[in-house]
């Protein structure tokens, strides 16, 4: 088990980073195919190919998946994987001709350090080079790159971001996972205690002030922020229908809501794919399933946080810690 994504069979990830220009891109592979859904709660989302994951239409599997800083410019770089794959031969058949079906979020990292650089196909393509079925790099890399946490305050006084993934298996032989990129707007919590892990820092003393809180006090909020977004993928080994692995992406946003708050902002884009590869022959409890979505996209989320680096100026929640301590 490498508590990640990869620990569902026929997955690979792989990233591309650059942190001279704080960007970068990560990948999601299911080179055999996995039945995909998604869902959008963010009120400022980026994506592609996210109608056909609806239960009516026409297309049931999916191939590969980009999660991409860059903004709106990002989406391009989903090229990349569909170029590596149909060299590969991978892809869904019509006639002689054979189309990878790569759907695509995107999270806003301009301005961390040069906003004119972003993802490109190029990228995406050498992610795909650099994926492995093995032990997936978390933190300041990949999607992850520019991402940051915690900015009612601006951004200048927010947290570092990242990306994260986690696993678990269910009590019949199950596997549920998840790989998060946490770019949020609101802070990262432990929702078992409520503690906020990551946040706006106040700019005397450095530790943490509650968005919710300066919200409600409508303090600092005189420019709407917008560069924000938490997008992300769960998978299951579980065989599921397109309607299921729908559900699974809704259950998504619950672990979301538990872990980042206030989270499906105006200016956040959250999103979530979910997959289903199959493999398993064990039936399937939904509820169980759902529950375990919860989880490792709650763990994914802190694993992004505590594995991150300080990038630009922005500081990691462990330079932050050793300040304070």
């Amino acid at each position: 088990m490498n508590n990640s994504i990869t620990d569902i069979s026929g997955i690979s990830v792989g990233h591309h980073t650059d942190l001279n220009n704080a960007t970068g891109c990560t990948v999601i592979l299911m080179e055999k195919g996995a039945v995909g859904g998604v869902e959008v709660r963010g009120s400022a989302p980026g994506t592609r190919e996210t109608d056909l994951l609806r239960p009516m239409n026409l297309v049931q599997e999916v191939h590969g998946i980009l999660l991409s800083g860059g903004s709106a410019f990002g989406l391009n770089a989903a090229g990349g994987v569909q170029k590596y794959l149909e060299e590969q031969e991978i892809g869904y058949k019509i006639g002689p001709a054979i189309i990878p079906i790569v759907p695509a979020a995107i999270l806003f990292d301009l301005g961390l350090i040069n906003h004119k650089i972003r993802p490109t196909a190029s990228d995406a393509y050498q992610a795909c080079l650099n994926a492995t079925n093995g032990t997936v790099e978390q933190g300041t890399i990949g999607a992850g790159t520019g991402a940051t946490v915690g900015k009612i305050l601006g951004n200048n006084q927010s947290t570092k971001g990242g990306i994260g993934t986690a696993s678990i298996k269910t009590g019949s032989g199950i596997s549920v996972a998840a790989i998060v990129a946490v770019n949020a707007f609101g802070d990262v919590v432990n929702p078992v205690n409520g503690q906020i892990i990551a946040g706006p820092r106040n700019s005397t003393s450095n530790k943490f002030e509650s968005t919710n809180d300066l919200q409600l006090k409508e303090r600092d909020m005189t420019k709407p922020n917008s560069n924000n977004t938490t997008i992300g993928v769960v998978a299951t080994d579980a065989k599921l229908n397109k309607e299921q692995v729908n559900r699974l992406a809704t259950y998504a946003h619950n672990g979301l809501s538990l872990a980042v708050r206030p989270s499906h902002t105006m200016g956040d884009g959250d999103a979530f794919f979910s997959l289903a590869t199959g493999n398993s022959l064990i039936t399937p409890n939904m509820n169980t399933l759902g529950s375990a979505v919860v989880e490792v996209v709650i763990q994914s989320i802190l694993n992004a946080i505590n594995s991150a680096s300080g990038l630009g100026s922005i500081p990691s929640i462990s330079e932050i810690n050793s300040l304070n301590n």
